[in-house]
């Protein structure tokens, strides 16, 4: 039985003729999963092909997640879905609702043609590396947030490069990679300005900074702000012990800290924007209607989410600032 055709003179690049071969022939009922390919010596001979040109249409079936490899027994089928372009190796940090949000918008862009297999790392290098080492050469691209993990870079760089996309975060050894991301010192700053004329009704800005999964240019933005514009303020790693004292403003990053604040308000009889401020990192449905509304500086998942889509569908290579904005509500 002949799975592949080979014509000179299509037009249409040899190894571009091998996968649509195998995709037709998979259509017809005649390639099965498990069912093995020709080996690549054996089309380099029958069709007096390179062996990079079989090899480059037997990798691309391979991301696509249609054919497998058993080193030194040959090429399988793995599925018999061809209609999937693209299969997607999607690395968040953790599960949230703002993960949630992108992960939609991802899905909701893509089309129908694409398959997304997502992981998460939990700011865990160890993980971060088995992840990615076990993903390369099985999908077609790679969007990675790789938050402020150490070493990333090279792990990331062990990948192909024309098939990386960074979310998120992204620093110097990054910058050669396309990518969506957050200016973390940006958006802090232009938000606490935006909000200044509030914040003068208060007598000093405390940001709850743990320092473990929160971006460090988030702590030098608000610092700047209240070094440039005199604010009285303060830096502390956790909120657990502390009380709030009325005029205080609190900025929080971490959605636990908010909570924890929220609690000790209540058991103080203070009222959240009257007696204290509080500003929030990263907008949820929730913060909407909690304490009559929460404050929040937030970036548009959604939007990053599309944009990252576009960039990969129509094989753009940018690095875009994704945008930010203050939401202002009771709680300042």
């Amino acid at each position: 039985m002949k799975l592949i055709a080979i014509e000179n003179n299509s037009g249409i690049p040899k190894y571009k003729q091998i996968i649509i071969s195998i995709e037709r022939t998979i259509d017809n009922g005649k390639l099965k999963k498990e069912d093995k390919l020709p080996s690549i010596n054996k089309v380099c001979i029958e069709f007096s092909l390179s062996r990079d040109t079989v090899l480059q249409a037997y990798d691309e079936l391979k991301k696509r997640g249609i054919i497998y490899a058993i080193p030194g027994k040959g090429y399988y089928i793995r599925s018999t879905q061809v209609s999937i372009q693209q299969k997607i190796f999607l690395l968040f940090d953790e599960l949230n609702i703002f993960k949630e949000d992108l992960y939609n918008s991802i899905l909701l862009n893509i089309g129908k043609n694409a398959q997304i297999d997502i992981f998460f790392h939990h700011f865990n290098s160890k993980v971060f590396e088995k992840l990615i080492d076990d993903a390369n050469g099985n999908y077609t691209k790679y969007i990675i947030m790789p938050t402020s993990l150490p070493n990333a870079s090279t792990f990331i760089k062990t990948l192909p490069v024309n098939d990386v996309y960074i979310l998120d975060q992204t620093n110097k050894e990054l910058r050669t990679y396309p990518g969506v991301y957050q200016n973390f010192t940006k958006n802090i700053y232009d938000g606490l300005i935006k909000g200044k004329n509030r914040l003068k009704k208060y007598n000093k800005l405390i940001m709850i900074f743990p320092g473990f999964k929160e971006p460090i240019g988030m702590k030098i933005g608000f610092e700047k702000f209240c070094i440039d514009y005199q604010f009285e303020y303060e830096v502390i790693l956790e909120f657990k012990t502390r009380k709030i004292h009325k005029g205080e403003v609190y900025i929080i990053p971490n959605d636990r800290d908010l909570v924890s604040v929220i609690e000790k308000s209540k058991v103080q009889g203070f009222k959240i924007g009257e007696d204290f401020g509080v500003i929030s990192y990263n907008e949820t449905p929730l913060k909407k209607i909690v304490g009559n509304g929460i404050t929040t500086i937030s970036t548009n998942f959604e939007e990053m989410g599309r944009i990252v889509v576009q960039m990969i569908l129509t094989d753009k290579k940018d690095q875009i600032e994704n945008r930010s904005s203050l939401i202002i509500r009771n709680s300042l």
